[in-house]
């Protein structure tokens, strides 16, 4: 059984970049992780939890060596936009005491979390990386995922970063300024989940929400080295209705997979005011996650027959990929039957833009990102007609991989095409494209189709950046994905690097 990542030297750790002068000081290097139970900030809620049944760790112990992380790391990281302390710690006063009497609230209880600071949350500002949402408002209730979260007993720690509305693959926001990566400060952490991302890369919590329009869960989990899953649309329910419709997906940020198995547990199933929710899950997630990936029908496709792949990249996923021949699956080589469909993807997300600042008007759009102003002016030329085309798009591609799975049990992709580039930019520089969906081209396509896709981390590059390998699956097939990402952590273990 092999447990080096691609991109590690033989001890295990990541190469430490060429110096550069160009990079802040606060670049980390980068090491493997030492005993796991050197703080408790860095335990998996699976064993946080194990911990607090046996009594060996309380839940203020555990909040404190997160709030701990989160004052040191964070000056430099701006991975949280708000940072409740005090509130986190009577929680986790609360947790402990319920421990102490043997009745835990529910399955997540004194385990510290982070909220993306698009979802409501009771008593918080929601103001999602925008100068232009008032404050001053009364903040009186939990979306879903926040409320489920809450109902388990979980311990918010704060709000995560997001680029302004959360509508673009990086995270930086006129309000909140630009958030950076853990495993080197002058990268981005991809978005718009990216301060959930740099949260739990850098230990400031086990577990984080995000949320997934066109790969805001999978591409900051590739960029910093964690697991995110953007699960079957539907699944997790969403509220407030989202201004992209149902591209918008809400999944679990994690480090470890049974960890997002636990929270997509806690937060999957109905919610009255989510319309199109589906019904409760059949079965535990995490009791899926044993599924043997032993004679699955695996495609691997490296560039969706038309994406251009960093080398680097290429050759970490492609031995990532081996691993799945190791464990049994049959592995073919196989582009799954999508068009390119970033035109039809524009369309959609740019009259969500629109829409979702219509109300913005007369000098406070001069508040609004540059970047989010032109796609909403671009939104605006679209017609009925080009929104319904874009929609037969997506319908046809549905149809495509539904038919694709009947042959192929998971579909296996590099997550991102290229590493980690420059924080503060929306393109990578150099490049002719202005625009965050040219470099996105493995993620977006599942948002149209609305299957489950999952990010896992697969190795570094040479200068020691993560690389992360994207398993998707059939609509309403999280558990397979879910266990494959399960199988394939078994044999290419990650939890126990940072940076």
């Amino acid at each position: 059984m092999s447990t080096k990542f691609e991109g590690l030297d033989e001890t295990g750790a990541a190469p430490r970049p060429e110096a550069d002068p160009a990079r802040p000081a606060a670049a980390p290097a980068h090491s493997p992780a030492g005993s796991p139970t050197d703080s408790p900030a860095w335990l998996p809620a699976t064993e946080l939890l194990a911990a607090y049944a046996r009594g060996d760790l309380s839940p203020v112990e555990a909040t404190d060596a997160v709030l701990d992380r989160i004052e040191a790391e964070n000056p430099s990281l701006n991975a949280f936009c708000l940072v409740a302390a005090e509130e986190a710690r009577a929680a986790a006063r609360a947790s402990e005491e319920r421990w102490r009497r043997g009745e835990p609230a529910g399955r997540l209880d004194g385990v510290p979390t982070s909220i993306k600071d698009v979802m409501f949350t009771r008593g918080w500002p929601t103001l999602r990386g925008s100068a232009t949402t008032p404050r001053d408002q009364e903040w009186a209730e939990d979306s879903p995922a926040v409320a489920r979260l809450r109902e388990h007993g979980a311990v918010f720690v704060g709000k995560t970063t997001t680029p302004e509305l959360a509508w673009k693959g990086v995270t930086d926001s006129p309000l909140t300024g630009v958030t950076r990566n853990p495993w080197d400060t002058a990268k981005t952490p991809g978005g718009s989940s990216g301060g959930a991302a740099a949260a739990v890369a850098a230990g400031m919590g086990p577990l984080a929400t995000g949320t997934d329009g066109g790969g805001s869960v999978r591409i900051p989990a590739s960029f910093t080295g964690i697991v995110a899953l953007k699960p079957t649309w539907g699944l997790v329910p969403h509220y407030p209705a989202s201004a992209f419709g149902s591209l918008a997906h809400s999944g679990p940020m994690t480090r470890t997979v049974a960890d997002a198995a636990l929270m997509l547990d806690v937060i999957s199933g109905p919610d009255p005011r989510d319309w199109a929710a589906l019904p409760p899950p059949a079965h535990s997630f995490t009791a899926s996650l044993e599924r043997p990936v032993r004679g699955l029908r695996v495609a691997y496709s490296p560039a969706l027959g038309r994406l251009a792949v960093d080398p680097e990249v290429a050759r970490v996923v492609a031995a990532a990929v081996a691993a799945f021949e190791e464990l049994g699956a049959v592995v073919e080589e196989a582009d799954p039957p999508l068009p390119d469909c970033r035109e039809h993807f524009h369309i959609l997300w740019y009259t969500g833009a629109a829409k979702a600042t219509e109300h913005i008007t007369g000098e406070r759009r001069d508040l609004l990102d540059p970047g989010l102003r032109e796609i909403t002016e671009e939104g605006l030329r679209y017609s009925a007609r080009d929104y319904l085309t874009a929609m037969a798009t997506r319908m046809a591609m549905g149809e495509a991989m539904g038919r694709f799975h009947g042959e192929y049990d998971l579909l296996l992709t590099p997550t991102m095409p290229i590493p980690a580039f420059d924080a503060g930019l929306e393109v990578p520089p150099g490049s002719t494209d202005p625009r965050w969906t040219s470099w996105a081209g493995f993620s977006y396509p599942f948002n149209m189709t609305q299957q489950p896709a999952a990010s896992v981390p697969c190795g570094f590059t040479e200068a020691g950046l993560p690389v992360g390998l994207q398993i998707v699956g059939p609509r309403h097939g999280d558990a397979l994905v879910l266990a494959a990402a399960r199988a394939f952590e078994t044999v290419r273990p990650w939890a126990h690097l940072r940076p």
